[in-house]
């Protein structure tokens, strides 16, 4: 009788792939402002997709800071790239005077922020490294890859080391 085995490099890809399912479905069951869903997700998991998204981020180093040719080269390096988006939509409530700036584009920021700790939260449970990248989002903003006013990118490694960690900044 042989053995039956499953090689590292297959496990790995299918246990992120589980893994991202499961953070896009924290993000969407994340509470929401007023319970409206705002919220958009995708998942960039070919090579192909993360050399596009870290291109663009290259080639938008110039335009908005040096750290996104850093940020791409973790894009590069990552099993897969987690988006997730906020529109901001009217969801029936009106702005104090003292704020400066509308209560809708606040409720869509606190949703994006509370859908990106769910996500998060369940990557860490799972021991999969990752970590949340305004830099990313410019460049699926530039991208059209989801329809949203804002963007995030949660880059996902599983490695021997965290390649999110020691990161400097050419």
């Amino acid at each position: 009788m042989g053995f039956i085995m499953l090689e590292e490099s297959q496990l790995i890809k299918d246990g992120v792939l589980n893994v991202v399912k499961l953070m896009a479905i924290a993000a969407k069951t994340a509470p929401k402002a007023r319970g409206v869903d705002n919220i958009t997700i995708a998942v960039l998991i070919t090579r192909d997709e993360l050399e596009r998204l870290a291109s663009k981020m290259e080639e938008l180093a110039d335009e908005y800071g040096q750290f996104l040719k850093r940020d791409a080269k973790n894009v590069r390096e990552s099993d897969a790239v987690v988006l997730i988006g906020a529109k901001v939509i009217d969801i029936g409530l009106k702005s104090p005077p003292e704020y400066k700036v509308d209560i809708n584009t606040v409720a869509a920021l606190l949703n994006l922020g509370i859908a990106l700790g769910s996500a998060v939260k369940i990557a860490s449970i799972l021991n999969v490294d990752n970590r949340i990248m305004y830099s990313i989002g410019i460049a699926a903003q530039k991208l059209k890859i989801l329809n949203a006013d804002y963007i995030i990118g949660i880059p996902v490694s599983v490695r021997g080391k965290n390649i999110y960690f020691d990161r400097k900044v050419k």
